[in-house]
């Protein structure tokens, strides 16, 4: 039986803190420290070094059953359908579709991994294993998937 993992998105395949360093209005008001209000800025966020070959490893191996497990701002609801367009442009459409989970609560799945950079939102009580990704242990993509394909 396929082992299933939620991934998460900013931070972990697509790169927040590069693409709010580049948004053109990330300095002005009404921005500054909500940087997650930002226009557009989910759907154009670059993808993290490694991340988009890594996925879809996973992607293709009978051994995993793969989803995208993300949270959306609820004050920028366009970030919910850019999160969605987002994974669509990097991911071909057949594997992904439908695998594109929006929930400020991750404990609630149930699944056997999550990998998330942070601890919000439910992540460190997910009842799964959580790989804390850019942690010492998972510093990068590659240490994830040795470990997933080892394990």
């Amino acid at each position: 039986m396929a082992k299933i993992i939620y991934i998460d998105l900013d931070g972990v395949i697509a790169d927040f803190e590069k693409g709010k360093e580049s948004h053109p209005l990330s300095g002005q008001t009404p921005f500054i420290g909500r940087p997650d209000r930002l226009p557009g800025l989910y759907e154009n966020l670059p993808p993290i070094d490694g991340a988009i070959e890594a996925v879809n490893t996973l992607l293709d191996t009978d051994h995993f059953d793969v989803y995208f497990l993300s949270t959306a701002p609820w004050d920028n609801p366009e970030a919910w359908m850019h999160k969605r367009l987002w994974i669509d442009k990097h991911f071909e459409t057949k594997k992904i579709r439908k695998r594109l989970i929006l929930s400020h609560h991750k404990q609630l799945l149930i699944g056997d991994y999550l990998i998330d950079d942070r601890r919000f939102n439910g992540a460190q009580e997910f009842t799964g294993e959580w790989i804390h990704f850019g942690s010492d242990k998972y510093s990068g993509w590659e240490a994830v998937i040795e470990y997933l394909i080892n394990e």
